[in-house]
């Protein structure tokens, strides 16, 4: 599943197959983090773009840390698939009216919260603080302080964008007599 999904892939941000090793991971980066330092440099920064460019340049930056570890790596991908797998059986059980679709619910939203607090704002804000990804993005502490409302906003945005495919997000109107 692709980034749209509201899964957030680290593959897809650096251009990268799932088998990349940690040299293509750092080759993908730098090029990725330049183009983006010299498109910052070409514009003039509003407050809108400026919240653009953070929250790029924080993905960019957690990508590298995440993918560049293999065991973090191995550990992303298992729960970001653990938590595309609740999602489709949560989904299936709803569709057939089983009685574990509740219980299946509920481990799905523990899991996407999981997901969602460790690899979006736990790992932008701990990429920010990387020696390798402060030195390719001049990432400081004023970033990280405007940067944290940003990285919970877009948290948020993935998860309202998962929530509205799923089988409760649609609410009928109740028949009153």
């Amino acid at each position: 599943m692709a980034e749209d999904t509201g899964y957030v892939n680290y593959f897809a941000i650096l251009d990268l197959d799932e088998n990349a090793k940690p040299g293509e991971v750092r080759k993908s980066y730098k090029r990725k983090m330049k183009d983006l330092v010299m498109e910052i440099a070409r514009v003039t920064i509003t407050e809108d773009l400026r919240a653009k460019y953070l929250l790029e340049m924080a993905k960019l930056n957690a990508a590298l840390v995440v993918l560049r570890d293999t065991d973090l790596r191995e550990q992303y991908w298992q729960d970001r698939q653990e938590t595309i797998t609740l999602e489709e059986k949560w989904r299936k059980a709803a569709e057939a009216h089983t009685g574990d679709a509740d219980s299946l619910r509920r481990r799905y939203e523990r899991h996407l919260r999981h997901f969602l607090s460790r690899y979006v704002e736990e790992m932008m804000l701990a990429a920010g603080r990387d020696k390798d990804c402060v030195e390719a993005s001049n990432w400081d502490e004023a970033h990280e302080r405007h940067g944290l409302r940003i990285f919970r906003h877009y948290q948020h945005r993935l998860y309202r964008k998962i929530h509205e495919r799923l089988p409760y997000h649609e609410v009928t109107t109740p028949a009153i007599d």
